[in-house]
């Protein structure tokens, strides 16, 4: 019995030390919390008092936080506050208070590209070509493009008087307005060209995307498209769950669009498709860039892996990053790296960089290598080859570079003649585009040009030349000459803007654009889904992806 007492009498003692040991240990750890925090406060103190220049309390809270967030080392995480907040806010819902103009500066004006489509703009009568030259009677003569959006833009509801300056009318015009909230579509209106062949273009991911989408796509059905383009080039990407929708209206059933893996509790996750697919006989081709990015990946990678789209273009940005916004207040937000996220085959696309600069300047060689940066250009850490997935039908695609396209068509690059044009002008890109801009107003006034067909003659050209010699501006002639073809192309465009209205434009642009192109001739000659893939993979070669 005393054996027994003395027993337990030891484990006792050894546990109340033990015990104490452990405990100890938590305190000893929550101490170095403790301290650091302390000392936080501490040299906040010192340096509120003491500093040589003064730094209100609230400023050195601020400077403490984005401290932190720098010394993370993720270009991603950041706090928004105030201006960059609203603009986030604006992306993501595409609303904003305004009169729904899209605005440019040309020789020292406001000048009105295009007003949106039902809007106060357009129902009070502004045109294509007006110059905006004065804002509540302030002239508006030498702002700027930031400063003028500012002035115009507001509270739904506010007033504003614009005065105008119109091409063929003498004397001003004036407006009154009331601005209203402004809905900008991130589906542009669909274009159809021929032999059925449509295209529309997602600008970005915002909350209305995947319907906009479907609208526009069922538009272009109804008016007989059998192929569509779906362009994603220069989609820096927005909602994630917007993403998921959008590639949900081309997939099927269950099949896999995305997967997030976190740390955090409901970060890591899979996105599968939940409707069946609305054109499952629509073969097609999704253009993207180096300025196609996250959302936009996301969508691009769900349609390669299933093999549902041809990807054409140069390889993508690459950030397999997710963000989540935790609102703080009325006007701030954290925005905060918190997962990486997979496409359906397993890759992440997310580029090893040292910075968002780097990541830039990889994507950008990228794009000049065939879809690859050269091992010389990467860091010692990365020399290894990237790794191998496989799509649905059994096709090689890559992680770790952006999203490889299944057939890489560059876009055009300059000519050694329209290089030189190009440093011949130097810091007079300004003049040179408004004396192209004034131009095509002039022939808007004088309504010179009937047809959107028309051509660009070598003394409209001139004409342009002898209006940049009257600003000022000495480039030798055989120089200018030298890139007629790049002048011909850009005062076309710019005609075509102001005397026939942004369709027209675009028309003229998709004719001289070589991505485009190479994505039409491909679906003009494939009329399934099916005979798309093995055209693709006749003329890019089944491992293009991995070239």
């Amino acid at each position: 019995m005393k054996q027994r007492w003395w027993l337990i009498l030891a484990v006792a003692v050894l546990s109340f030390f033990s015990g104490g040991w452990l405990l100890q240990q938590g305190v000893q750890n929550d101490g170095g919390v403790y301290r650091q925090a302390r000392l936080f406060d501490e040299v906040m103190s010192h340096v509120q008092a003491y500093y040589v220049d003064s730094l209100g309390e609230a400023n050195l809270y601020t400077k403490a936080t984005e401290g932190l967030l720098d010394q993370l080392q993720d270009p991603y995480s950041v706090l928004l506050q105030g201006e960059s907040y609203q603009a986030l806010t604006e992306t993501t819902t595409g609303n904003y208070g305004g009169l729904g103009i899209q605005i440019d500066v040309r020789d020292g004006w406001i000048t009105v590209v295009a007003p949106l489509p039902d809007t106060p703009a357009e129902r009070a009568g502004v045109e294509t070509g007006d110059q905006i030259v004065a804002i509540d009677g302030k002239s508006t003569e030498g702002w700027k493009n930031d400063e003028a959006v500012r002035t115009l833009r507001g509270a739904a509801g506010s007033k504003v008087k614009l005065t105008v300056r119109r091409p063929g009318v003498v004397g001003p015009l004036e407006f009154d307005l009331v601005r209203a909230l402004i809905h900008v579509r991130s589906v542009s209106p669909g274009t159809l060209f021929d032999h059925g062949v449509g295209y529309v273009s997602l600008n970005t991911v915002s909350e209305t995307s995947a319907a906009e989408l479907k609208t526009e796509i069922d538009s272009l059905r109804a008016k007989g498209m059998k192929a569509l383009v779906l362009d994603l080039r220069g989609n820096p990407g927005g909602l994630l769950d917007q993403g998921v929708e959008v590639s949900d209206l081309f997939l099927d059933p269950k099949q896999e669009i995305v997967s997030t893996r976190g740390r955090a509790r409901g970060a890591s996750r899979q996105y599968f498709d939940e409707l069946a697919q609305r054109w499952p006989d629509l073969p097609i081709v999704a253009l993207v860039d180096v300025g196609s990015a996250s959302a936009a990946e996301i969508i691009a990678g769900a349609l390669q892996d299933h093999d549902r789209a041809v990807v054409v273009g140069v390889p993508t940005f690459g950030k397999g990053l997710v963000q989540s916004l935790f609102r703080l207040d009325d006007r701030t937000a954290l925005k905060l790296t918190t997962a990486r996220w997979f496409t359906p085959s397993g890759r992440t696309i997310q580029r090893t960089a040292a910075d968002e600069r780097d990541q830039v300047r990889q994507a950008e060689m990228a794009a000049e290598n065939g879809g690859l940066v050269p091992d010389s250009a990467r860091a010692p850490e990365d020399t290894a080859s990237l790794p191998e997935f496989k799509t649905d039908a059994g096709r090689t695609v890559r992680g770790g570079g952006g999203i490889v396209p299944d057939m890489i068509v560059r876009p055009d690059s300059f000519t050694t003649p329209e290089r030189e044009f190009a440093k011949a002008l130097g810091t007079n890109v300004p003049a040179y585009r408004d004396a192209l801009t004034s131009y095509a107003l002039e022939i808007k006034d004088r309504k010179t040009v009937t047809s959107a067909a028309f051509t660009v003659t070598p003394a409209m050209r001139s004409e342009v030349y002898r209006r940049l010699v009257a600003k000022g501006v000495t480039i030798p002639e055989s120089v200018y000459h030298g890139a007629g073809q790049l002048v011909d192309d850009q005062l076309g465009y710019e005609i075509a803007r102001y005397v026939f209205g942004r369709p027209a434009e675009f028309r003229r642009r998709a004719g001289d654009d070589r991505q485009l192109q190479a994505a039409v001739n491909l679906l003009q000659r494939a009329t399934t889904p099916k005979a798309l893939l093995n055209l693709t993979m006749r003329e890019a070669g089944s491992t293009a992806n991995a070239n």
